[in-house]
C-alpha cells in the first residue's frame, strides 16, 4: 500500500509499504520487492500528475545503522522541487554528510 509520511521530508512525501509485516527490506521475498517497486512507479505518475514536481529521492532505510525508526519496511518516494534546496547535488548521499560532495576538491 501507498500512504502519505506523517513526518513528510517535502510535499507529497510517500511511503510504499508491503501488506506482510517484516522490518528488514532485505527479508522480503523477491516477489514482494518488485510489487513495491510496481507501486513505486505508479505513485510517482500520480504525484507528477498532482503536484508537479520536478525531480524524485527514492530510498530505503534498511537497519538501524541506517536510519531505520519504524520497524516496518518502506521505500520512500520523495518529491523534489526546483529550489527546495540551495544546491541539489549528491542527493541521497547526503545521509553522510562527509560523503556528499564528492566533487569538491579538499
Amino acid at each position: 500500500m501507498a500512504i502519505r509520511d506523517q513526518y513528510p521530508v517535502s510535499e507529497g512525501h510517500t511511503l510504499v509499504v508491503p501488506r506482510r509485516h517484516e522490518s528488514d527490506y532485505f527479508q522480503l521475498t523477491e516477489d514482494e520487492q518488485v510489487a513495491m517497486l510496481r507501486l513505486v512507479r505508479i505513485e510517482q505518475a500520480r504525484l507528477v500528475q498532482e503536484l508537479t514536481p520536478a525531480a524524485f529521492n527514492v530510498g530505503v532505510n534498511a537497519g538501524a545503522a541506517a536510519g531505520q525508526t519504524v520497524l516496518h519496511a518502506h521505500i520512500h518516494l520523495i518529491p523534489r522541487y526546483l529550489g527546495d534546496v540551495p544546491d541539489p547535488r549528491g542527493g541521497v548521499r547526503w545521509v553522510l554528510s562527509g560523503k556528499a560532495c564528492y566533487w569538491r576538491e579538499d
